[in-house]
């Protein structure tokens, strides 16, 4: 029996393609750095845009788990971005077995999250609801593991616990990851002190008056983006 064309490959694949923009496929691979010595060195971009992701995401959700193995092993960029977009969709109306299962898978593909924007699109949807209320182990040994893109996946997933109003385990990972010589993780970070400051400035503050003075200034400056001017101030000319 043939598969419905909503969750045939070759289906998706043409899909994909008729949304390709010859201009950003020629943006991509700069404004990920794919070029040698970047950080995202070796990408392949066709040049397809976020929103026609997300969109063919909710056409092809229930792409069998086979076919979202091909997407998150291809070595185009935007293949592996719309397998966590459908893994996202999957995971959100799964029972607990399914969501083992995605969670597994994810952990297991890791070396297909590999670039900010894959992390960022799947970390804290995925493996941070999953741990709410779990072992976060599994943090400590991807922020150990001294590779970047693991590294952002540690902290990026702890948002999930800081939109519960959770906040240690983001002010953990965030000291044992101070002094990362990568700004990818700086701006993670001090992403996260931002949004933990949201939800309570006190805490936000208590950490930055502890670290503000050693930690990598671009960790700072995404820390207190939305700082009043004097308070901002304060903190980067160093007489808070």
């Amino acid at each position: 029996m043939s598969q419905p064309p909503s969750l045939n490959m070759d289906a998706l694949l043409l899909d994909l393609k008729s949304h390709i923009e010859p201009e950003k496929a020629a943006f991509f691979p700069t404004f990920f750095q794919a070029f040698p010595g970047g950080y995202g060195e070796g990408d392949q971009f066709w040049g397809i845009r976020v929103p026609p992701l997300r969109q063919l995401a909710k056409k092809y959700r229930l792409l069998p788990i086979q076919q979202i193995e091909q997407l998150i092993n291809s070595a185009i960029h935007e293949q592996r971005l719309l397998a966590l977009f459908i893994l996202r969709l999957q995971f959100e109306k799964a029972d607990p077995a399914h969501q083992q299962a995605i969670i597994d898978f994810y952990l297991s593909h890791l070396d297909g999250v590999n670039n900010w924007d894959l992390v960022d699109s799947s970390a804290h949807y995925l493996l941070g609801h999953w741990l709410l209320n779990k072992d976060t182990d599994i943090l400590w040994q991807l922020a150990n593991s001294n590779q970047l893109w693991l590294q952002r996946i540690a902290i990026m997933a702890s948002f999930a616990f800081i939109q519960q109003g959770q906040f240690q385990l983001t002010l953990d990972l965030t000291e044992h990851l101070l002094h990362h010589p990568h700004d990818l993780i700086h701006k993670a970070s001090g992403w996260m002190l931002r949004e933990i400051g949201k939800r309570d400035l006190s805490v936000e503050l208590a950490f930055l008056d502890q670290h503000y003075q050693v930690m990598p200034r671009t960790m700072l400056r995404y820390a207190i983006e939305k700082f009043e001017p004097e308070l901002r101030l304060s903190y980067l000319h160093g007489t808070r």
